[in-house]
């Protein structure tokens, strides 16, 4: 059965720095692609990061470019590494994924139709 576990939210102050886990199980991490995305109170959900183990590819939203890194590994995880968090960054954040066995590339613009349960990230002071 295809599962994502999120882990790792918490609360952190500005600037200071988060690692997300999403845990696969069930399926072919190279089969698929995954993509982290985050919701915060009273605002749609919103792409994040994607990567493509196939190909390597990642994409980024451009509010996170260069403070945020996803990235995998053989464990089956996938991770999304943020730094220099703000306060705008506040929100649960989901990883999720797309059975995609050709394609190299990923977009955070979906579909994705396989959902964890997320976990929380606050940032404040």
């Amino acid at each position: 059965q295809l599962q994502l576990v999120e882990s790792g939210g918490g609360l952190v102050q500005p600037g200071g720095s988060l690692r997300l886990s999403c845990a696969t199980s069930g399926f072919t991490l190279r089969n698929y692609v995954i993509g982290w995305f985050r919701q915060a109170p009273g605002k749609e959900r919103e792409g994040v990061s994607c990567i493509n183990t196939r190909g390597g590819m990642t994409n980024y939203a451009d509010s996170v470019k260069g403070r945020f890194t996803i990235s995998s590994d053989n464990s089956k995880k996938v991770y999304l590494q943020m730094n220099s968090l703000k306060t705008e960054d506040t929100g649960v954040y989901y990883c999720a994924t797309e059975f995609n066995p050709v394609s190299r590339t990923c977009t955070i613009l979906g579909p994705y139709s396989r959902w964890g349960q997320g976990t929380q990230v606050t940032v404040s002071s």
